[in-house]
């Protein structure tokens, strides 16, 4: 059975094994500290001969070797989950050995069985708790079963009426023992939960900071220059449309002329999507047709091509009205944005299909689907991050401008992809039909 020990987020076994060391250290100066206590007590008076003490001192001195093996592995960085796992299991073990020798059931040593609940919870919540409070118990109720049987008796140099040894006698602080550990374990598993996802939430927040802030950075830069670059494109654009109407070019002419004039399109839509990621606006909802919306995109993206080839837009869905409540602009920024991504993506010669449909709970939901390679599957959930993208010439801004404008609506894109069958991105709206 596999136990789940660890942190199961990203980069969870580097944090493990940091939490291995830390613990490791711990434990050496806690068995260093019984050792001194042990000294104290007993040394003074000169009882090494003794056979409690005797016990005592070959389990620390086992638990001192664990803890130096335990550092060895930790070196290696592997299997530290399973290391993890024994770590917990010879802690209950040694603390088992501490309360035989220090009074059996009644000893105080057993709150040492908590020490590990909690350890446990360190290194893997609600679940390394509970697995650390089990091997504790099972260790614990086969120590007072084998003196209660007669199999081991108490120690020999020690008085038999400090010990449990009938059933009646070990009833109580076995119930009582329980008792704790449970309580210890949820408490622990409860906490190291909570402290978990403080955790995620805190690194969420920071990620969420740094994003802005690096957008507000972009903000000031394309700002200042989208004005600068802005001009000499459409500049340039006029001048290659009057250039086209001249008689004298050529077949070859006319084919610059379209590449000039196409460049200069990708760099303006590239111009306006830093301008939207860094500057967002707060939707103005109304009741949006979002059918006639994708009809028009369908339409403007045929009219436009791709310039290297014959890329089918088609459109899929009711002829007839279909409202939501939306803000209409936003709205088909997210459509043309993922139909440009789309016709960008697929081979000449495939097709394009945007969907308006109705999904099973009655929400309104359109898709566009392409024809393309897909997209691979770690790089998947960070599609919508700024500046991130697959493509060589790609930017990497149109799909984070799409997910800031779902989100602020309060919608759910998902993408499916698969190697070699496309990919398909969807948005589930908040409107029903």
């Amino acid at each position: 059975m596999k136990i789940p020990i660890g942190v199961p987020d990203a980069g969870g076994d580097s944090i493990l094994g940091t939490r291995l060391a830390q613990l490791t250290l711990a434990r050496l100066v806690f068995l260093t500290a019984i050792l001194v206590i042990l000294g104290r007590l007993h040394l003074r008076d000169i009882q090494l001969r003794a056979f409690s003490v005797q016990i005592a001192l070959i389990a620390l001195g086992v638990a001192f070797a664990l803890a130096a093996a335990y550092a060895a592995i930790l070196k290696t960085g592997k299997h530290l989950r399973q290391l993890a796992l024994v770590q917990l299991v010879f802690d209950q073990l040694t603390w088992t050995t501490l309360v035989y020798v220090s009074g059996g059931a009644t000893s105080g040593a057993t709150s040492l069985y908590g020490l590990t609940a909690l350890t446990g919870a360190v290194l893997g919540g609600m679940t390394g708790a509970a697995f650390a409070s089990v091997v504790g118990f099972v260790c614990y109720v086969g120590l007072i079963a084998l003196m209660v049987s007669g199999l081991l008796p108490p120690p020999r140099d020690q008085h038999d009426v400090v010990y449990a040894v009938t059933v009646n006698q070990v009833v109580f602080p076995l119930g009582i023992n329980a008792l704790v550990l449970l309580v210890v374990s949820l408490l622990a598993g409860f906490l190291a939960e909570r402290l978990r996802l403080a955790g995620g939430q805190l690194a969420e927040a920071t990620s969420r900071a740094e994003k802005a802030e690096r957008l507000a950075q972009l903000g000031q830069v394309a700002a200042g220059l989208a004005h600068e670059i802005r001009n000499p494109l459409g500049s340039i654009a006029a001048s290659i449309e009057l250039l086209r109407t001249a008689p004298a070019l050529t077949d070859d002419d006319r084919a610059l002329c379209d590449i000039i004039q196409r460049e200069s399109a990708r760099l303006n839509d590239l111009v306006g999507d830093m301008l939207d990621l860094t500057r967002p606006k707060r939707p103005e909802r109304g009741p949006t047709d979002i059918a006639m919306i994708a009809r028009d995109v369908v339409t403007l993206a045929a009219r436009l091509g791709r310039g290297v080839g014959d890329v089918t837009v088609q459109y899929e869905g009711p002829t007839e009205t279909t409202i939501i409540e939306a803000d209409a602009s936003q709205v088909r920024q997210v459509l043309w944005n993922l139909v440009r991504n789309a016709v960008q993506a697929t081979a000449p010669g495939t097709t394009v299909t945007v969907r308006v449909y109705t999904d099973s709970e009655g929400h309104v939901c359109f898709a566009v689907a392409d024809q393309g390679p897909g997209i691979p599957k770690d790089a998947q959930d960070r599609l919508f991050d700024a500046f991130f993208t697959t493509r060589t010439h790609g930017s990497g801004i149109g799909l984070a401008v799409v997910k800031r404008i779902v989100d602020e609506h309060g919608w759910h894109i998902a993408v499916t992809s698969e190697s070699g069958h496309g990919t398909v991105f969807r948005v589930t709206t908040t409107s029903r039909v």
